[in-house]
């Protein structure tokens, strides 16, 4: 996680080396410690400094992590042929790596030769069946050929192993959203939330996809996590307050009033709606006719 203090820090060194002030190499340094992309300033001061033999002769072994920096930020600039001389003096300095493996695949990737680059890194994974980094990979050549169905497919795989990522789960999630397959996006917010029960963002997106598969007892637990979602807000989640409404007048029209419980939990309703009454009054007043009649719509009291 970069502090205001590191980005205190890189700010500071990023206007020295531009403005001529030197320290070039604590900035790359920095840049690398704390896993940003600064991609066009990496390029530039690193070419600088392995242009220059004595620059270059002084970083010592050192040399060859900035090579390797250089050619990744050489990719993101599609500076090609840069990228290409990096990895072939990595490889010949390295003729055996699997890091050096990983960087011919991914000139491949940034060249658009997929097949050649999924094909490379199925041969790095028969070394190493664990590398995680290869693994996403695989995902990302998916995703840039707009093949869901196969970034679905890896991205199971992926999870297979590394069942605590919780940045995978979130995607896998966000793509079975967007083909409407909301079951399984369902399962994936489930494991998002008990591996983090305290992200809001997750009871939310749970609530929604809970909703849009209707049915009362999908109605039901919606409505208990847009709650939750709330109460992780401190009552100032819009979209939840929302969903509350929502919830509460559709379990309404499938009970006919017959259930109990939803009778008892009227007043949460009525307590969202007065919420959102007065947060419209405060931020859009002029649409405020336009929420009262919604309620109205819902059959909700306020």
């Amino acid at each position: 996680m970069v502090t205001k203090l590191d980005e205190a820090e890189l700010n500071r060194l990023e206007s020295q080396v531009e403005n001529g002030g030197g320290g070039a190499w604590d900035y790359l340094s920095l840049v690398r410690k704390l896993k940003i992309r600064r991609s066009n300033l990496v390029l530039k001061h690193g070419l600088i400094i392995l242009n220059d033999p004595k620059q270059r002769s002084a970083l010592g072994d050192e040399e060859w992590t900035l090579i390797e920096q250089v050619a990744i930020a050489a990719m993101d600039c599609n500076s090609l042929d840069t990228a290409k001389e990096c990895i072939k003096a990595l490889s010949k300095k390295f003729p055996d790596s699997q890091r050096v493996g990983r960087l011919q695949a991914l000139l491949l990737e940034a060249k658009g030769c997929w097949e050649e680059a999924e094909q490379a890194y199925s041969s790095l994974l028969e070394a190493d069946a664990v590398d995680q980094v290869i693994h996403k990979r695989r995902v990302a050549i998916a995703k840039a050929q707009g093949d869901t169905l196969k970034a679905i497919d890896w991205l199971n795989k992926y999870l297979e192993l590394f069942m605590a990522d919780h940045d995978a789960w979130r995607e896998l999630a966000e793509i079975y959203v967007s083909l409407q397959m909301y079951k399984q996006a369902a399962f994936c917010y489930e494991e998002l939330i008990l591996a983090q029960p305290t992200v809001l963002l997750y009871h939310l997106a749970y609530a929604d996809v809970l909703y849009t598969l209707g049915g009362l007892e999908n109605i039901q637990t919606a409505k208990k996590y847009y709650a939750s979602t709330i109460d992780l807000s401190g009552g100032k989640n819009t979209r939840a307050l929302y969903g509350i409404c929502l919830c509460t007048s559709a379990i309404g029209q499938l009970t006919k009033g017959r259930n109990k419980e939803e009778k008892d939990s009227i007043d949460l309703s009525s307590l969202a709606a007065e919420a959102l009454k007065k947060d419209y009054k405060y931020r859009a007043p002029n649409k405020l006719p336009l929420l009262t009649s919604t309620f109205k719509t819902l059959k909700i009291s306020s």
